[in-house]
């Protein structure tokens, strides 16, 4: 599994010219699922996004996690994140995984994400989306859950 996790002032995802999710200052984070993902691994990933502190202090100093500044979550599904660009000029998709199961562990990591945050907004599975965001450093970190430990 694997998340770009990106400090924004804002950032917003439209299908067909709707917002259909927002937020202020927070995370916009793009999630990646691929065939090996489990709930356990999403477990993971969801208590590493949700402790990331790369907000400052009162010092300058990134200590603070997403509720200590009462941040919100954008989330949106990208299987792009297993493009596999090693041969040809084509990304081969393979690894990702397929459409109903990814589905519903992106919906798992939503539902969980919603436990530990008040706010916590999302894209459509699927659709052609369209996002902006204005990113606050920039500061954007990826999380891949074969490099995090338990």
């Amino acid at each position: 599994m694997r998340f770009v996790v990106q400090r924004v002032l804002n950032a917003e995802v439209k299908v067909e010219g709707k917002v259909c999710g927002a937020i202020d200052k927070g995370f916009l984070v793009l999630i990646g699922i691929c065939q090996t993902d489990t709930r356990e691994i999403a477990d993971k990933m969801v208590r590493k996004l949700i402790g990331l502190r790369i907000f400052e202090d009162e010092n300058g100093k990134t200590n603070l996690d997403l509720n200590s500044v009462n941040g919100e979550l954008l989330l949106i599904s990208q299987f792009t994140l297993y493009a596999d660009c090693r041969k040809g000029n084509r990304p081969s998709f393979t690894r990702a995984e397929k459409p109903d199961a990814a589905n519903e562990l992106y919906e798992y990591i939503v539902k969980q994400c919603k436990e530990h945050i008040l706010r916590v907004e999302q894209g459509i599975f699927g659709a052609d989306m369209k996002v902006s965001l204005l990113n606050d450093g920039p500061f954007t970190v990826i999380l891949d859950s074969d490099e995090i430990a338990g």
